[in-house]
């Protein structure tokens, strides 16, 4: 089970107790699911009792406790406990990581894109400033991947440095008067300088990464080849993900690639197919540390998503990216043999769930307008 399906399980729950007449509230559009908290325990958690409590008039672990029978017992769920306030933690069935590998895999740079469009077009309108007209491409693109229509325009013609360099793009420019002038909606911190220099995806960093509200800074650190530099790590470590796939095809193995329901769980050493089970096999003495923070942040890539479109706030993402970087980069020494070691499945389990933090960052990438390099 996935993050998104419990998150569907959690509100039918809540949908249920309110058929019943357990809860007197309305049921919320989306629940959040993510890695328990401290004294928390499973899996996974939500704190949408602590959400309910409120509108309902009872206490969170009241909540909580009503919830909690609609909850044991579906599919893909072994547990259900109760901590703290009233904080709902998850035990699933089978390995959580090893289901939101797969998952990731099988949608690839898409994971956490919403399918379809539908509704009514967003229109974005922008200041003829260069900060303005590059957040609010990236906006659009978020608004995109989680079903939107969108329509992006500025009250000028954008300059050509923007549109060649920074490969910004917009539907339209001026300030129409009917059938009513449009409201500046995208209208960032200014660049205090023109980030043209730093070529296309150093100067997109350096005006996305800060909030809308902070003072972007335009300087040559955005080109260091260093850890210091956040770009930097986020693309190392894509590029990293992408060369340790081919030094394993040398070697020999594969992580073996999403199938089907039989083959996901099955060890076997002499055909290239990963073992779940294995992905948090961190025991032996190759794996220095558990994959538990970059599984989480992976997990929690679809509500960054659809937090950065429904905020407008690219730097959500961009920092996102950093912490699945920096996450990716502690498992990627454990993940091939050493010396004369053989390919195991915990090889093979490690090697898929660091293409999965590829395929995130280089979708993560793709929608800041950022190139994903195979080679860095």
């Amino acid at each position: 089970m996935t993050p998104v399906e419990l998150s569907r399980t959690v509100l039918r729950a809540v949908r249920r107790a309110v058929d019943d007449g357990e809860l007197h509230v309305a049921v919320p559009e989306r629940v959040v699911v993510t890695a328990p908290g401290p004294g928390g325990c499973g899996d996974y958690a939500t704190n949408v009792a602590l959400q309910l409590a409120g509108p309902a008039g009872q206490p969170p672990r009241r909540v909580a406790e009503i919830l909690r029978p609609h909850l044991v017992g579906a599919d893909g769920v072994a547990d259900v406990v109760v901590t703290g306030p009233g904080f709902i933690n998850f035990s699933l069935l089978g390995s959580a990581p090893g289901a939101l590998v797969e998952e990731i895999l099988r949608r690839g740079p898409r994971y956490g894109h919403v399918d379809g469009a539908g509704g009514d077009v967003v229109q974005l309108h922008c200041p003829r400033e260069v900060r303005a007209v590059v957040v609010m491409d990236v906006v659009a693109r978020l608004l995109r991947s989680q079903g939107a229509l969108v329509r992006g325009s500025c009250e000028g013609r954008p300059e050509a440095d923007w549109e060649d360099v920074l490969g910004v793009r917009v539907d339209a420019y001026g300030r129409p008067g009917a059938p009513a002038p449009l409201d500046v909606n995208v209208r960032p911190v200014p660049a205090p300088s023109d980030p043209c220099p730093l070529g296309r995806d150093a100067g997109r960093w350096a005006l996305l990464h800060p909030a809308a509200h902070d003072r972007p800074r335009i300087t040559d650190e955005h080109l260091v080849q260093r850890e210091t530099n956040p770009l930097f790590r986020v693309r190392y470590a894509h590029a990293r993900t992408r060369a340790l796939t081919r030094n394993a095809a040398d070697l020999g193995f594969t992580s073996g690639g999403p199938r089907d329901a039989g083959d996901w769980g099955a060890d076997r050493p002499d055909d290239g197919a990963r073992d779940a089970t294995d992905l948090g096999s961190t025991a032996e003495p190759t794996a220095p540390h558990t994959p538990g923070p970059l599984v989480t942040a992976l997990a929690d890539h679809p509500r960054i998503l659809a937090a950065a479109a429904a905020h407008r706030a690219p730097d959500r993402l961009a920092r996102h990216l950093v912490d699945v970087a920096d996450a990716v980069l502690v498992l990627l020494p454990a993940v091939l043999p050493r010396g004369a070691e053989k390919p195991s499945a915990a090889h093979r389990a490690r090697l898929a769930l660091a293409e999965a933090a590829g395929a995130v960052l280089a979708g993560g990438l793709t929608l800041l307008g950022i190139d994903a390099p195979e080679h860095l």
